[in-house]
């Protein structure tokens, strides 16, 4: 290929992006016009969007191009000029005019120029105000006879009408530039910096067992000081106490190293956590798109659907500018565009319908999109006339789904559910819309491969609302993290139902089976290890934990061994030699780099109606007898806040420890003195004696310098960082990062779990 050649693909690319860019400007301002066809700022638009494309033609030598947007122009000038008053059917023909330009623009689908000879001739017979034909179009036409003969301009000359700046197709709406990079290399990207961020986490065990090392240090330079103290009135030969002499001084020249050395692993741990969460926060934002890019053409598909069935129709969009994930967003569109299109053919009524029933001539259909608890929301309704219950229950015993005694007495709910079977239809007939049995069964199955949910609700006569409910990202799952057979699985929380602790009288027989109370009904119970096939739990707890899942109608509580807590988890596609796993959809990475399984609920759900219809679902032992106690492990949390004191209390009581609270420094230091703790969780910021001060006491104490001591504090500086560490402080929090599972994590670090 020639350098001219390479030249010329590099513009076509271009003009194919800059056409992508304008003709939407183009739909969309036409669309507005339709409404009031004098709003200046629409036409201004809409004749720049053709100026822009006319000249983009031009420059790469696209002659087809050039006439169509050259007409369209003309028209738009008229308009503004007010030579001319936009109809219907000048409305039509720009938008017409619209989808040629794309076509032109679109490598593979140029039309042919016969296609573009009828489309001048179009424009050319528009009438004008005044019912005449001709006026807008004979300068135009005029114009491409003069410029008919003109030799094909090479793509490095300049235009022979330069267009205005347009924005370029490579300059975001907020100036900045924008790069073409394939999804492959974005979904590397983010693998990598979710894995780099995972592996800052394993800096801390490092971290916590140099604090540990430090304090034996310290220790240890303490007794050999003590020794020296109670040899001082012995007589010591002078190698002895050479010896002696060059222990202490090793010993601190060790710990002195021990000190700095540690000091920059915790700060390079510091900073390297806090770029890896840039990074992966960063990657995460570049798969996001806003809402908007899903839209490309919906409005003028409703506006042509219903021209085409005689209704008028309007869409209103709320929530453009929502940010979704791309890959979601293209998995979005073909259930958006099913469920617009039916609202239009079979919600939206005809005029006359509409003003019969006193509604506005114009139908009204509302999208709207939100963030609601990490899903995308979607309300997608209609004005119209809603669904026909009665239709609906006849179709039903027609096609032989249930007698008609069982389908008189369906309720309204019930009934909504069969329009989202296979081949069900309303429709007698067969259109081009409708009527061939493809219908909401499609856009359920599209849904749910996103991992989301559809409801439909309608008010007779009043419309019908379909609501969705899908994941905001793909690549990204909030789930809670549980125990399994020593093994850590994730429930994505968009399943689940809640949380809840069962007592063994919580736990009855129904039917065989057995069953707990939640919210009015008997839930069935499983036991989770039977599911995923792991060894069967030998806690003999009180207490059951259990999660209650559910999907559409299916709800059931899945006895876990322990729950370790809500994670933001990156998703990691299973091997796909490995086929379908059952009952698992992925595989992620913890902060330790330790793997978990991700449950597919639906999948789940299956399984246990499998376990339920073969008899073969086990029975969840329940400990009656009482356990000998275990002693528990005690903390001190000195806190003057009030309520981080008993934030701290509440979680770490619930979590089996047992905890003593003191107000200020000075009541703490009374404390540990008299009384014995396996862990002391300090403020800074304290009347009376504040934290560095405690913990220095406590570290020149020989019953407790070897406490470990936790710092949670509001300073997040890494000077504050470094005063509580080097007071002997063998962790630092910072209440700004605060939440549960940071401090309960890291209590198990330096002390483990919550029995002796």
């Amino acid at each position: 290929m020639t350098p001219e050649q390479m030249r010329d693909t590099s513009l076509l690319e271009l003009f194919s992006l800059e056409a992508e860019a304008q003709t939407q400007v183009l739909s969309a301002g036409l669309l507005a016009l339709e409404r009031d066809p004098t709003q200046a700022d629409h036409l201004e638009s809409c004749m720049r969007a053709a100026h822009s494309l006319k000249g983009a033609a031009r420059i790469v030598g696209v002659d087809a191009g050039v006439s169509v947007a050259h007409v369209m122009e003309d028209c738009l000038v008229s308009a503004q000029e007010g030579r001319l008053l936009l109809r219907p059917e000048h409305i039509d023909a720009l938008l017409q005019g619209t989808d040629l330009l794309m076509r032109i623009a679109t490598p593979g689908n140029s039309p042919e120029s016969a296609d573009i000879e009828a489309y001048v001739a179009l424009m050319t017979l528009l009438p004008d105000p005044a019912g005449t034909p001709g006026t807008p179009a004979a300068p135009v036409m005029a114009e491409l006879q003069l410029e008919a003969p003109a030799p094909k301009v090479e793509p490095v000359a300049p235009a022979a009408e330069p267009p205005p700046a347009p924005r370029s197709p490579r300059t975001a709406e907020n100036g900045e530039r924008v790069l073409r990079v394939t999804a492959e290399r974005l979904n590397s990207l983010l693998d990598l910096s979710s894995k780099s961020l995972v592996e800052t986490q394993r800096l801390k065990p490092h971290l916590a067992t140099m604090q540990r090392l430090k304090r034996m240090q310290s220790n240890s330079l303490r007794a050999l000081e003590s020794l020296n103290v109670h040899l001082k009135d012995h007589a010591l030969s002078l190698e002895v106490q050479e010896t002696l002499e060059d222990a202490r001084r090793l010993l601190a020249q060790s710990q002195q190293l021990l000190m700095e050395k540690n000091a920059e692993l915790d700060e390079f741990a510091w900073h390297a956590s806090q770029r890896a969460q840039v990074l992966y926060d960063t990657a995460l934002a570049c798969r996001m798109r806003p809402f908007a890019d899903v839209l490309t053409g919906q409005v003028r598909m409703v506006r042509d659907l219903g021209r085409d069935l005689g209704k008028q129709v309007r869409l209103e969009i709320e929530g453009e500018k929502t940010q979704v994930d791309r890959d979601v967003l293209e998995k979005l569109e073909a259930p958006l565009t099913h469920l617009l299109r039916n609202a239009v053919d079979h919600g939206i009524e005809t005029p006359e319908q509409r003003l019969l029933a006193g509604k506005p001539a114009e139908g009204l259909i509302r999208l709207r999109a939100s963030h609601q608890a990490g899903l995308l929301v979607l309300e997608l309704s209609d004005d119209g006339n809603g669904v026909d219950l009665e239709k609906v229950r006849r179709s039903i015993v027609e096609r032989n789904l249930s007698p008609a005694q069982t389908a008189a007495q369906l309720s309204e709910e019930e009934l909504l559910t069969f329009l989202f079977l296979p081949g069900f239809s309303l429709r007698d007939t067969v259109t081009e819309v409708s009527g061939r049995g493809v219908g909401l069964d499609a856009v359920q199955h599209m849904v749910r491969q996103l991992r989301g949910a559809v409801l439909l609700e309608q008010t007779a006569g009043e419309g019908s609302r379909f609501h969705l409910e899908v994941p905001l990202t793909l690549s990204v799952v909030r789930s809670l993290v549980v125990e399994v057979g020593d093994e850590a699985y994730a429930f994505p929380l968009a399943h689940i139902e809640r949380m809840c602790d069962l007592e063994p009288a919580d736990i009855v027989q129904v039917e065989g089976r057995q069953h707990f109370w939640h919210e009015g009904r008997h839930v069935g119970l499983v036991a989770a290890s039977q599911l995923l096939q792991r060894p069967a739990s030998q806690n003999s707890g009180q207490t059951l934990n259990v999660v209650v899942i559910r999907e559409r109608d299916a709800i059931y509580g899945v006895a876990v061994e322990r729950f370790i807590g809500e994670r933001t988890l990156v998703v990691l596609p299973l091997d796909e030699r490995l086929g379908k796993v059952q009952d698992i959809s992925a595989g992620a990475l913890l902060d330790d780099g330790s793997v978990v399984l991700i449950v597919d609920v639906e999948d789940m759900l299956r399984s246990v109606e499998k376990l339920l219809n073969t008899g073969r679902l086990e029975r969840i032992a329940r400990h009656g007898n009482q356990v000998v106690e275990a002693a528990r492990k005690r903390i001190l949390v000195v806190d003057d806040s009030l309520t981080v004191r008993e934030l701290q209390r509440k979680l770490l009581l619930n979590r089996g420890y047992d905890v003593a609270v003191a107000v200020d420094g000075m009541d703490g230091w009374n404390a540990l003195r008299s009384e014995d703790f396996d862990l002391l969780i300090t403020d800074i910021d304290m009347p009376r004696m504040d934290g560095i001060e405690l913990v220095t006491l406590l570290r020149r104490d020989n019953r407790l310098q070897s406490l470990p001591v936790m710092v949670v504090s509001y300073k997040d500086r890494e000077e504050d960082r470094r005063r509580g560490l080097d007071a002997g402080a063998d962790y630092y929090l910072a209440k700004a990062s605060f939440h549960d599972d940071a401090l309960l994590d890291a209590v198990v670090d330096l002390i483990g779990g919550a029995r002796a």
